[in-house]
């Protein structure tokens, strides 16, 4: 999903409360950050409390990212630049029109027909065209789709989700006709283990793990509930006070998107984190480009091009700790885990570690 910087429409559109107004869950605002400047990265399962801002966050951060060029009327949502756009107009120029990124809830109960989209089987065969139904799929593409209570989704429709955000393409194919089109976007899935977890090998295909928890700070708590009763009275007024800072981080974005593909990271610190993924017997080597992706999105972000030690040491956990075989008897947070081994391979202390808010269960 590739943002550009543009003048936004005057169409008037519902209050989202601002991104930067959230308040904590700094785990979860860096995963979905990084995912948009580098959708590769394979999106994001945020696992937490009832009522800790998950879905409010995912919300802002659709709202904070800027309009984007599209087709004008394309079902798809396809790029003016798109080959194959270019290849159907016959070389003409094609209708350009800006719209927000896209932002597309998938509701638990529905079908594969109406994510992936339909094929009318009887006016193909009568009339000979492929007429096409899109589904959710094509409304997400070069979006965000985001599905709440992910854990309690059917495992075929998660599947069908993953192998689209993974390859970037929709294939739907139904009694011998077949029709493909693009679905690129940033998979962000939210539950709570509480109702039950995602099976393992589905939790790995996600790039990055985010775990929050309920703020347990009163006088946090307080401030949270204020923002928000602020929000509600006058939306306006309180995005006024943050347009500043909204404007700051979106250009912040645009900046990483564009430095993303100057980025490199050393050979060394290749090595070691593929070391820390062997060491924590993680399966297959996604947590290792996965763990690559982020830092270099996160070197991109800072203003860098070159990957340090610190890059890495933020988004490693994110990245692998969902990866770990879990031992049902075991105490220890699978962040920390990754932490520990982390600091062992690369020669830095835990306590470093520990700033990132993950400590072994039990300690506050």
């Amino acid at each position: 999903m590739t943002v550009t910087a543009a003048k936004p429409t005057t169409a008037p559109r519902r209050a989202v409360f601002p991104f930067t107004a959230v308040i904590g869950q700094d785990d979860m605002k860096l995963a979905l950050l990084l995912n948009v400047i580098d959708p590769r990265i394979g999106g994001v399962m945020i696992m937490g409390d009832r009522g800790t801002g998950k879905s409010t966050t995912i919300r802002a951060l659709a709202d904070l990212l800027p309009e984007i060029d599209v087709v004008a009327d394309d079902p798809f949502n396809r790029s003016p630049q798109d080959p194959d756009v270019l290849q159907e107009l016959g070389g003409k120029a094609p209708t350009i029109a800006k719209k927000k990124v896209p932002m597309v809830d998938l509701p638990l109960g529905a079908t594969e027909d109406r994510v992936c989209g339909t094929i009318d089987i009887e006016k193909a065969l009568s009339e000979g065209v492929k007429a096409f139904e899109p589904g959710l799929l094509a409304k997400a593409n070069r979006g965000i789709l985001y599905v709440d209570e992910v854990n309690l989704l059917d495992d075929h429709l998660v599947d069908v989700l993953l192998d689209s955000a993974a390859s970037g393409w929709n294939t739907v194919e139904r009694e011998g006709i077949s029709i493909r089109h693009p679905a690129q976007f940033v998979l962000v899935g939210s539950g709570n283990p509480e109702e039950g977890e995602l099976r393992p090998q589905l939790l790995d295909r996600f790039g990055m793990h985010a775990e929050i928890r309920t703020v347990r700070d009163p006088e946090l708590r307080v401030q949270i509930v204020e923002q928000r009763s602020d929000f509600d009275q006058d939306p306006q007024t309180y995005l006024a006070q943050y347009a500043e800072q909204q404007q700051a981080l979106q250009a912040k974005l645009v900046a990483a998107q564009g430095r993303l593909s100057q980025v490199t990271i050393d050979h060394d610190l290749r090595v070691k984190i593929s070391q820390v993924c062997s060491e924590l017997d993680v399966d297959g080597l996604r947590g290792d480009i996965v763990t690559n992706r982020a830092a270099k999105a996160i070197a991109a972000y800072e203003g860098r091009t070159e990957v340090t030690l610190d890059d890495i040491r933020r988004v490693i956990a994110l990245c692998l700790r969902h990866r770990l075989r879990k031992d049902p008897l075991e105490s220890i947070d699978s962040g920390y885990k990754v932490e520990k081994v982390f600091s062992q391979v690369f020669g830095v202390a835990l306590d470093d570690a520990e700033a990132n808010g993950r400590q072994p269960a039990g300690v506050s």
